[in-house]
């Protein structure tokens, strides 16, 4: 191989790494940082007796994305969660497998109002978790959240998935 040949090689090989970076960084980003897995992350309130309560929630709307839910975290921290996109209204039944944190299950109508609350789920666990009605949606959070908030059947959820009636 002669050097000019050596210098052409060398140009295409940098050509092809510059146009390769962008897709690295994102690689790079995605593997770094779950949290950027996530397909969007929106702020959710809820207005309680006692006050409003804000959640930065990741949206769960892909079938794929219901499946996953909280599976396989080890930690989800206070004021973050996931809600759940069940459109259209409809019985919902969920459940703890492979999920090994303890959740808050809150059932939310098509209205934005809680229909029901299942607290402290059981991690690990495949019992069936029931919204006990149609609901349009479920937000998990961490165990604790609904009593150490005041958060009750009934109370409104403010977010974009919910009509206002």
């Amino acid at each position: 191989m002669n050097f000019a040949s050596m210098i052409v090689r060398l140009r295409i090989a940098g050509r092809l790494m510059a146009s390769l970076a962008p897709a690295a960084a994102v690689l790079i980003t995605l593997c770094a940082n779950p949290a950027a897995r996530a397909a969007s992350i929106q702020p959710l309130e809820i207005v309680t007796k006692s006050g409003v309560q804000v959640f930065s929630v990741e949206m769960a709307t892909t079938e794929e994305e219901k499946t996953q839910g909280l599976m396989y975290r080890k930690e989800l921290p206070d004021g973050k969660g996931m809600l759940f996109d069940f459109s259209p209204e409809q019985q919902i039944s969920m459940w703890m497998k492979n999920t090994y944190i303890p959740l808050d299950m809150i059932f939310i109508r098509a209205d934005g109002r809680i229909l029901r609350i299942a607290e402290n789920t059981e991690p690990m666990s495949t019992k069936i978790i029931s919204s006990g009605g149609l609901a349009r949606g479920v937000l998990e959070v961490i165990a604790g959240t609904a009593q150490k908030y005041g958060i009750q059947p009934g109370d409104r959820v403010a977010h974009p998935l919910f009509n206002k009636r």
